[in-house]
C-alpha cells in the first residue's frame, strides 16, 4: 500500500515539474510577444508619422476631383443649349406648316428653355449663344403670330347682322377646336416673349392680333347699322316730330351687345383670367370708336331740330344706358367707355328741356293770327303732343331731370352740366314727380300766352272765354287720354282754375240779358210779391203796373230778346269743342234760366199772348238753351 502512494506521488510530482517547466517556458514567450508589441507600436507611430500627410493631400485630391467633375458636368449642360441651337434652328426655319404646329411649338419650348438657362447661367461666354437664341427665338414667335392670325382670319369675315338680331340668335363664337388651338398657341406665345423680354409683357403680341382681327370682324360687321342710323335720322317733312323707334340706333345697339357678348365667350378660352378684362376692352375699342362716331353724328342731328328730335336724343340715352348696364352685368365691362360716349348726347338733351320751355313761349307769341271762331290754337295740340311723347321715354327724362333739379330746366344751368350736376344733384329725387312739374310748367305758360294773345286779338270777352275754354279742353283731353293722367294728378286744381276764368270770361256776356229779367218789387205797396211759379197771375200783375213801368217792361222784354238771340247766334258761331259747348251751355242755362222763368210768370201777359214781346215761353226758352249743347 505504502508503495503504490509512493509511485502515485512521485507521478504527480512529475507532472508538477513540467507544469512549472511549461511555465516558465510561457513567460518567456510572454515576454517575447509584449517586446515584438513594443517594436510593433514604435513602428506603427513611425509609419503613421510618414503617411499622414499623404493621406490628407489624398482627400484634397478627391475634393478637386469631384469639383472638377461637377465643372465639367455644369459646362456640358451650358454648352447643351448652345450645342442643340442647330436642330431648333430647321424647325424653326422650316416654319409651322413644313415641321407641323406640335413640333414647332415644342421647338420653340426648349428654344425658351435653353434661352432661359443661359440667362441663368450668367456667363460671359455665353452672350453670343443667348443673342442668337434670342433672335431664333423672335423668328419663331413671328411665324407662330401669323399663324395666331391666320387661324382667326377664317372666322373674321363679316356677317349680316340682322339675321341674328331679327330672328334673336347669338352671333357665331369661335369653333371649339380652334379656340383650343389659339389657346395653345397663345400661351406659347406668352412664354416666349416673356423671355425675350425684360419690360411688362401683359400686352402681347397674340392680344395685340386678337384685337385686331376681331375688332375689325366687329366693326365691318355693324357698319352698315352705323349707317343706318343717321339715314333714318334724315327728316322728310321739317316740322314732324320724331316717333319713338323709327331711328336704327335700337338695332345698332342690339348688333354690338349681341357681338360684344359673343366676343367675350370667346375670349374667356383663350386667353388667362387676369388678361381678359384688357384683351376684352381692346378688342372692343374699334367698334366702340365707330359707336361713339356715329351717336356724334346723331347728336348734331339733333341739335339742327332741337324742338322736334329731342325725342332721339332721349330714346338714344335710354338705349345706350340699359345697353351698358347689360354688358356690365354679363362681363363686368365697357360701362365706362359707353357711358362716354353718350355724354354729348345727354347735354344735349338737358337743354333741350328749356328749348321747349321756350319754343312754346315763342310759338305763341309770334303768332299773328288766331282762329276767328274761337277754336283752340294748335300750338296747344303742339305742345300736348310733346307732352304725350316724353312718357315714352320718363327713364332717360327722370335721370335728366334729376340731374338738374328742381327748376333747373327753366335757367341757364339746363344748359351747363357741370354748375348744374354740382349744385342740383339730389339722388332722392323722383324723377317722374319733377317730369310732373316740368310739364305743368308747360302747360301754364302755354295758357298765359293764349290768354295775353286772345285779349289782343279777340275783341269781346266771350269770344276770349271761348278761346281759351278750347284751349284747355284740349289740354285736359290729351292727359286724360294718355299716360300724362297718371303724372299731373297735381295739375288739375290748374287746368280747373283756367277752366273757371273762361267760363266767367264768356258769361260776362250774358250778363246783359240777364239783367233785362230784373225787376224792382215794392214790398210796401199792396201785398208782399210772389217770387214766381205757379202762384203768379201774370195778368194781375202787369194790370196794377203803371203805364211807365209797363212800358220798361215791354222795353225789357225787347232789349232782352234782341241780346238773347244775338248771342245765340254768336254761341252757334263759336267753334267749340264739343265738352266745351256741353259746359258752356249748362252754364248759360243755369243762368238764364231761372231768371227767365220767374221774368215770364210775371209779366208774360204784357203783350196778352201776341208774341210782340214776349218771344219764347219758358218751354221754349228752355229747348233754344237746351239746343246751345
Amino acid at each position: 500500500m505504502v508503495g503504490l502512494k509512493k509511485a502515485a506521488l512521485a507521478e504527480e510530482s512529475a507532472e508538477v515539474e513540467v507544469l512549472f517547466a511549461n511555465m516558465e517556458k510561457l513567460k518567456g514567450l510572454t515576454k517575447k510577444i509584449q517586446g515584438s508589441l513594443n517594436r510593433l507600436e514604435t513602428s506603427g507611430k513611425s509609419v503613421q508619422e510618414a503617411i499622414g500627410p499623404i493621406y490628407g493631400n489624398t482627400q484634397k485630391l478627391q475634393t478637386t476631383n469631384s469639383n472638377v467633375d461637377r465643372i465639367i458636368d455644369a459646362i456640358d449642360r451650358v454648352r447643351k443649349p448652345a450645342d442643340q441651337r442647330g436642330r431648333e434652328e430647321r424647325i424653326i426655319n422650316a416654319g409651322p406648316k413644313k415641321a407641323g404646329l406640335q413640333d414647332f411649338i415644342a421647338s420653340l419650348d426648349r428654344t425658351t428653355q435653353a434661352l432661359g438657362d443661359l440667362k441663368h447661367s450668367n456667363l460671359r461666354s455665353n452672350q453670343q449663344a443667348i443673342a442668337e437664341l434670342n433672335s431664333l427665338l423672335k423668328r419663331g414667335t413671328k411665324q407662330l403670330e401669323d399663324v395666331f392670325r391666320e387661324i382667326l382670319r377664317e372666322d373674321a369675315r363679316p356677317v349680316e347682322p340682322l339675321h341674328y338680331i331679327t330672328k334673336q340668335l347669338p352671333f357665331p363664337t369661335l369653333p371649339q377646336e380652334k379656340a383650343s388651338k389659339l389657346r395653345t398657341i397663345n400661351a406659347h406665345m406668352t412664354a416666349s416673349v416673356a423671355q425675350m423680354s425684360q419690360a411688362d409683357v401683359r400686352d402681347t403680341p397674340s392680344a395685340k392680333i386678337y384685337a385686331e382681327v376681331r375688332g375689325e370682324y366687329i366693326t365691318n360687321t355693324m357698319r352698315n347699322l352705323a349707317a343706318a342710323c343717321m339715314n333714318t335720322a334724315r327728316k322728310t317733312t321739317a316740322d314732324a316730330i320724331y316717333r319713338q323707334g323709327t331711328n336704327g340706333i335700337g338695332t345698332y345697339a342690339s348688333g354690338l351687345e349681341g357681338l360684344f357678348i359673343a366676343e367675350y365667350e370667346n375670349i374667356c378660352p383663350i386667353f388667362a383670367r387676369e388678361d381678359w378684362a384688357r384683351v376684352y376692352s381692346q378688342t372692343c375699342q374699334m367698334a366702340l370708336n365707330e359707336f361713339a362716331k356715329t351717336l356724334r353724328e346723331l347728336n348734331n342731328h339733333v341739335k339742327g331740330n332741337l324742338t322736334t328730335d329731342c325725342f332721339l336724343a332721349y330714346e338714344i340715352i335710354d338705349i345706350v344706358s340699359n345697353l351698358s348696364l347689360r354688358l356690365e352685368k354679363q362681363t363686368g365691362e365697357l360701362k365706362r367707355p359707353i357711358a362716354d360716349s353718350v355724354k354729348p348726347i345727354r347735354e344735349t338733351a338737358k337743354s333741350s328741356l328749356r328749348t321747349l320751355l321756350e319754343e312754346t313761349r315763342n310759338k305763341v307769341a309770334t303768332l299773328i293770327a288766331i282762329p276767328i271762331d274761337g277754336g283752340a290754337s294748335t300750338t296747344t295740340n303742339e305742345m300736348m303732343a310733346r307732352l304725350q311723347q316724353m312718357t315714352n321715354y320718363l327713364n332717360p327724362l327722370s335721370s335728366i331731370l334729376i340731374s338738374l333739379g328742381e327748376g333747373g330746366w327753366s335757367t341757364a344751368s339746363a344748359s351747363s352740366s357741370t354748375t348744374s350736376l354740382s349744385k342740383s344733384f339730389d339722388v332722392g329725387a323722383d324723377g317722374r314727380q319733377l317730369f310732373a312739374h316740368y310739364a305743368t310748367e308747360m302747360i301754364e305758360m302755354q295758357l298765359k300766352e293764349l290768354d295775353a294773345k286772345g285779349r289782343m286779338l279777340h275783341k269781346g270777352k266771350a269770344l276770349q272765354g271761348v278761346f281759351i275754354a278750347n284751349n284747355v279742353a284740349i289740354i285736359d283731353r290729351m292727359i286724360r287720354s294718355s299716360e300724362l293722367a297718371q303724372l299731373l294728378g297735381s295739375a288739375a286744381k290748374m287746368i280747373e282754375t283756367w277752366r273757371k276764368r273762361a267760363t266767367q270770361m264768356y258769361l260776362d256776356a250774358w250778363k246783359e240779358p240777364s239783367g233785362c229779367l230784373l225787376d224792382v218789387q215794392y214790398t210796401n205797396r199792396g201785398g208782399r210779391p210772389h217770387s214766381g211759379g205757379a202762384g203768379v197771375d201774370s195778368a194781375a200783375v202787369v194790370k196794377n203796373l203803371s203805364s211807365k213801368d209797363k212800358d220798361n217792361v215791354k222795353e225789357k222784354w225787347k232789349s232782352f230778346n234782341t241780346s238773347f238771340d244775338d248771342l245765340i247766334a254768336k254761341h252757334k258761331s263759336y267753334a267749340m269743342e264739343k265738352e266745351v259747348k256741353a259746359h258752356l251751355a249748362r252754364e248759360v242755362q243755369t243762368m238764364i234760366e231761372p231768371l227767365y222763368g220767374r221774368f215770364w210768370d210775371r209779366y208774360h201777359e204784357i203783350d196778352k199772348g201776341k208774341g210782340k214781346y214776349v218771344k219764347y215761353d219758358k218751354s221754349q226758352l228752355g229747348a233754344t238753351l237746351a239746343g246751345l249743347a
